[in-house]
């Protein structure tokens, strides 16, 4: 039987009882038909995860009391996912596979070319927290505000680097820009970050350079990152002009094509992921 899993914003103890809302309970009895005596499990970033059964279950409110810690929990890398909202299933997709692909951050943020007029950030936050309880994370990432493109660089901690995908080149005669000026390709680039030795094995040393542990526990945890992702129509070219003038920036290619938004997201966070993250 497939055990439920639940975020809970609560210190957690063996022996503690827990009165579920309104939302968990309707997943838990309703959606996924558990009843008294069934088996849960429970988790936050601070205490990881936790066996709990069912003491009371009815439409109205479940009752869950805690059993022994499962697992510690464990962190995601230091990554944030800024993004132009797009249509409404599209925008969902983005929070929805950040999550599940370890972003720590989820920024809207509104560019010239912006077509969404209302970023619904209560919605991002359920579907993230939706996604870490199906994703076996231990965190839910944190949401922020809509926030105009140009009052974010402003405010920038320049020991983040921020990796946006430019689709363009220089030529502004040319479809999408020509060939002059484009950006590097994204591995070229995040191998530049993050460079990492051919490992012989894992764990230990390779002339006398020390390699990753086998958790993958230390893969980014010393490189503050961020990717942006520009809307339906791409940067306009002030926006442009003013990231690759910027010392913490690092334009990236996805290839030849024009990729969606919310397709670009998804490619851009598997790469780092996979070069700088926790995919070792």
């Amino acid at each position: 039987m497939n055990i439920p899993r639940l975020y809970l914003d609560q210190p957690l103890s063996e022996g503690s009882e827990f009165r579920l809302g309104k939302d968990d309970t309707h997943y838990l009895v309703t959606v996924m038909r558990r009843g008294s005596g069934d088996p849960v499990r429970v988790f936050n970033a601070r205490d990881g995860e936790w066996q709990a059964g069912v003491s009371e279950a009815s439409r109205k409110a479940a009752v869950l009391t805690l059993g022994p810690q499962l697992r510690p929990a464990q962190s995601v890398p230091d990554l944030d996912l800024l993004f132009a909202p797009v249509k409404k299933a599209r925008t969902d997709f983005i929070v929805e596979k950040a999550t599940e692909l370890g972003v720590r951050r989820i920024r809207p943020v509104m560019t010239r070319f912006t077509q969404a007029e209302r970023v619904r950030t209560d919605r991002f936050q359920a579907l993230a927290k939706e996604a870490a309880e199906q994703t076996e994370r231990f965190d839910i990432p944190e949401v922020f505000e809509a926030e105009a493109l140009d009052r974010v660089l402003d405010d920038w901690d320049e020991s983040r680097v921020l990796i946006y995908c430019d689709e363009a080149g220089d030529d502004p005669d040319a479809p999408w820009g020509g060939d002059a000026g484009r950006a590097g390709p994204a591995l070229e680039v995040f191998r530049a970050l993050h460079p990492t030795p051919t490992l012989p094995s894992r764990g230990g040393s390779q002339d006398g350079v020390s390699l990753p542990p086998p958790s993958g526990e230390g893969r980014g945890g010393g490189l503050k990152a961020a990717i942006l992702i520009g809307p339906e129509g791409g940067f306009s070219p002030e926006e442009r002009d003013r990231l690759r003038s910027l010392p913490f920036v690092r334009a990236i290619s996805l290839g030849p094509r024009i990729l969606r938004a919310d397709t670009a997201a998804v490619a851009a966070l598997t790469l780092w992921q996979a070069m700088c993250g926790d995919w070792s």
